[in-house]
């Protein structure tokens, strides 16, 4: 019951969090608040087994999945503020502030990686599936990648439109989530 009651405050969260993108639904949020929704259902669903059998292989490959998944956001975060700069996009409106950079970041984890927050969702939702896994939450975490796959992609179609040359210069020179990968 705690659980069905997490989901919902959660999810009545990310409403709140993606209320302008759900509007619109060619936007990269929108794609996003599904990938919020599976992952955290992931976690909620394997939550009784986030610490049964804590050094078993599945469970440290877990582990190390969900600490990249913190390191990359914090990471990611703090080089959008010291390099991004900000301006207000007429053209998407749906954004957060802290989306609305003014320079392609492409220092740190930039310069391999193109999204590294949606990397950081990747691995998250990754990790808490390898908690536990089922038939069903293998269906649940691909779901969640293809909905990662579909926000990134779009939000590249935003970027490309907005920074132009420079952003499909940058494209070409990094991965979407996993340096050297992928």
């Amino acid at each position: 019951m705690i659980r069905i009651v997490l989901f919902v405050a959660c999810t009545l969260f990310f409403i709140c969090f993606s209320w302008r993108s759900l509007k619109n639904p060619g936007t990269h949020g929108f794609y996003r608040f599904f990938v919020f929704e599976g992952t955290l259902a992931l976690v909620l669903l394997n939550h009784p087994y986030w610490f049964v059998a804590p050094f078993s292989p599945l469970q440290i490959v877990s582990w190390f999945l969900l600490l990249t998944s913190i390191c990359l956001v914090i990471h990611s975060l703090m080089l959008l503020k010291q390099s991004g700069g900000y301006a207000e996009r007429e053209d998407t409106p749906e954004n957060l502030s802290f989306e609305n950079t003014v320079n392609v970041v492409d220092d740190g984890i930039y310069r391999y990686i193109r999204h590294p927050m949606y990397s950081s969702l990747f691995f998250l939702a990754w990790g808490a599936f390898c908690k536990q896994i089922t038939p069903l939450r293998f269906c649940l975490v691909l779901v969640v990648s293809g909905f990662l796959v579909a926000a990134a992609r779009v939000e590249e179609k935003e970027n490309s439109s907005f920074f132009g040359v420079a952003y499909d210069e940058y494209m070409k020179r990094t991965k979407m989530f996993i340096p050297w990968l992928l």
